[in-house]
């Protein structure tokens, strides 16, 4: 016989203690509210036990005895009104909220959803088709944290499954899964590439929607999710939560931070005719935005059915309480919110006074980790470039545009390119923000890889099953002549070039750079740039196929590793003229400071870039040359040294050293320059 009590309203979840296990969820315009418990195997419901109400809306019920790896889920009943928002049926297992772990698989069936499409009340049970919640008892991280500072973080944006699915030096049982990206192989790619930061795509359990799964695809990227909490099961070699917790502290050892991609601006059950599997059972107005119209409509800023309230105080209540979690239980060093303008929107838009980043910068932990904001979203002014507060850092997609379409040969980008070099002074500075406030990247998990950009004029997403009008059409790219794949050498080799090219530029700008892994592998998506559904080779990193020949690890290493021995790429404030230490200087052809005229000539496709240290007395010039053409020019002189050291060049047929004075810069190139200041100009 189960014995109960009323229990505490806080905190929400399942907690336990020596003497059972108490329960709290919140449901403020139910009727009735019945914890479910279930056998050992989650088949079987032992018992339904009324949970008791209190002020605010908050339901509870204490049951003595039970132990660490109960299961459970909720039963709400109350009233069942479309045109109110009110869902409530007691055929429907929910999910908790705050449950952190899960026993079984979600299924697809019609059994979850609350009203069939002609409207009718929908009283099939769900539960065979359910995972139920399962009681954890949740240990403090304890690691050490390696606290890597922003100047000197570079970020590698990774996918846990396709990352080393394909790995040829890790075992079956663990490929693809959180612990085989610590395995020794692994951690030694990305230690010698010099990434201090993973930035996994979301790990928050998810759901495949359905109308992939009858395609007989599945949603790879995991943008779905089903709960805040509890990390991806499929990524669990035997189903234990505590496998990522070991992977962090494994990356920690090796002083590598991780940093999470977290959608919290919608969720698994879609739009009003989506399935009922936690939220919308539990307080449906209150979890999500909806229209003021007789149809309750959802709003949907975000493009997947639904959008999350957090103007709502329990809904961002639950946001700062997953947020915590991640970091004091599970370890993690930052979060990279999804379609994070949504955080930031009440119902007259977009704020950067949002209770929720308020609510994040007094917070004493979540203020001090690594915060990045995809500023964007599809709802009404929902581009927000520039506009976060601080701490915040952002994607800078206007970085990877421009710089797409500098090495494309558009005419007219050097004034925008100068400016996302320098960090965007004119995005961030308006609030106090410098250069490392923006997130620099040429390709990520959406969008083409790098090289597909240099393989594919045009999208090819015929596998996605939507007629290829899936993703965006304009994507600053470019073929060499040839569209997709080919055994044309000289095609291939302008190919690397291109794409060596614009990694010179990421890595010789001012802010944070960010590759997408592959990268460095020349991993191609066959012209895929919206590779969402594909769990298949489009995604899995080929290891030991021909890519292999053209890596470009060793460049990315060099690079970063010349990235880190120049002091400007550390200071955290823009240079301006009156700057006593660090300077920049923009120069012609001719060597001569950047007139208008040069700034706004259509046919100029070359952009030459001093940055020096005078405390250091070191400069550095970049030279990016997108003309096809070959140039002669004269390097200066006074005030450096009277010689130049090349670095890095995208030029593999150059391998002197030192540069004479006057040298023939080859079309479609990159170069690294260093010198020495003269004593004098420390005067």
């Amino acid at each position: 016989m189960v014995i109960s009590h009323k229990g505490k309203m806080f905190p929400l979840g399942s907690t336990v203690s020596d003497a059972g296990v108490n329960f709290a969820v919140y449901a403020p315009n139910a009727d009735r509210v019945c914890l479910c418990l279930f056998d050992g195997f989650g088949r079987c419901e032992r018992d339904r036990i009324d949970m008791y109400g209190h002020e605010g809306g908050v339901w509870s019920v204490f049951v003595d005895s039970l132990k660490e790896g109960a299961l459970y889920g909720y039963r709400v009943d109350g009233p069942y009104s479309l045109s109110d928002g009110h869902f409530f049926n007691i055929n429907k297992l929910l999910l908790d909220p705050y449950a952190k772990d899960f026993s079984g698989e979600f299924t697809w069936s019609e059994r979850h959803y609350c009203h069939l499409p002609v409207g009718e009340f929908n009283t099939l049970d769900n539960a065979i088709d359910m995972p139920k919640s399962k009681v954890v008892k949740a240990q403090l991280y304890t690691g050490k944290k390696p606290n890597i500072a922003w100047c000197d973080t570079f970020i590698y944006e990774c996918h846990v499954k396709g990352a080393t699915q394909l790995h040829p030096e890790i075992e079956k049982s663990q490929i693809g899964k959180f612990s085989a990206l610590v395995q020794p192989s692994f951690l030694q790619h990305l230690k010698s590439l010099g990434v201090t930061a993973i930035e996994l795509l979301p790990v928050h359990a998810f759901v495949s929607e359905q109308f992939l799964t009858t395609k007989g695809l599945q949603n790879y990227w995991g943008y779905n999710t089903l709960s805040f909490f509890v990390p991806h099961k499929a990524y669990c070699v035997n189903g234990d939560i505590n496998e990522f917790k070991a992977m962090v502290r494994q990356f920690h050892e090796h002083d590598i931070e991780v940093i999470i991609d977290v959608v919290y601006n919608h969720t698994a059950e879609s739009g009003i005719d989506g399935p009922m599997l936690s939220f919308k059972g539990l307080n449906n107005n209150g979890y999500y935005r909806t229209l003021n119209s007789s149809e309750s409509a959802y709003i949907n800023d975000t493009g997947c059915g639904n959008t999350v309230n957090i103007d709502d105080p329990i809904t961002l209540k639950l946001i700062m309480d997953s947020l915590r979690y991640w970091v004091e239980v599970m370890g993690v060093d930052g979060f990279r919110f999804d379609l994070a303008t949504i955080l930031g929107r009440t119902s007259e838009g977009f704020t950067s006074r949002h209770a929720f980043f308020q609510a994040i910068l007094q917070d004493p932990i979540l203020s001090s980790v690594k915060l990045i904001a995809e500023p964007w979203d599809v709802g009404p002014g929902g581009y927000q470039l520039g506009a976060f507060p601080p701490p915040w850092r952002e994607w800078n997609d206007k970085y990877r545009d421009v710089v797409r379409r500098f090495w494309r040969g558009d005419g007219g980008t050097l004034p925008e390119l100068a400016k996302r070099i320098h960090g965007s002074n004119d995005l961030f500075e308006h609030n106090q923000r410098g250069p490392l406030n923006s997130i620099n990247f040429l390709t990520s998990h959406d969008g083409y890889s790098l090289a597909d950009w240099t393989s594919f004029e045009h999208k090819h997403n015929e596998a996605n099953g939507e007629n290829n009008r899936d993703g965006h059409s304009e994507n600053y790219s470019f073929n060499c002549g040839v569209e997709g794949a080919t055994s044309n050498s000289e095609v291939n080799n302008l190919r690397i070039k291109m794409q060596l090219n614009a990694l010179v530029t990421l890595f010789l700008s001012k802010g944070v750079p960010m590759i997408a892994a592959g990268t460095e592998l020349n991993h191609s998506q066959l012209g895929n740039n919206n590779a969402y559904c594909q769990d298949n080779e489009v995604n899995w990193l080929d290891w030991s196929g021909q890519n292999m020949t053209h890596s470009l690890s060793q460049s990315i290493s060099d690079l970063i590793k010349l990235r880190k021995q120049l002091s400007v790429f550390q200071h955290p404030f823009f240079v301006h003229a009156d700057d006593e230490r660090f300077s920049v200087e923009w120069l012609n052809k001719d060597m001569l400071p950047m007139s208008e005229s040069d700034w706004h000539d259509e046919e100029n496709k070359t952009l030459m870039y001093v940055l020096a240290d005078k405390l250091k007395s070191k400069a550095v010039m970049v030279i990016l040359n997108a003309d096809k053409e070959h140039l002669s020019i004269s390097l200066p002189t006074s005030p450096f040294s009277s010689s130049w050291e090349c670095m890095f060049t995208s030029e593999h047929a150059f391998d002197a050293k030192t540069l004479p004075i006057s040298f023939c810069l080859t079309g479609q190139s990159a170069w690294v320059l260093v010198s020495n200041l003269e004593e004098n100009t420390n005067d």
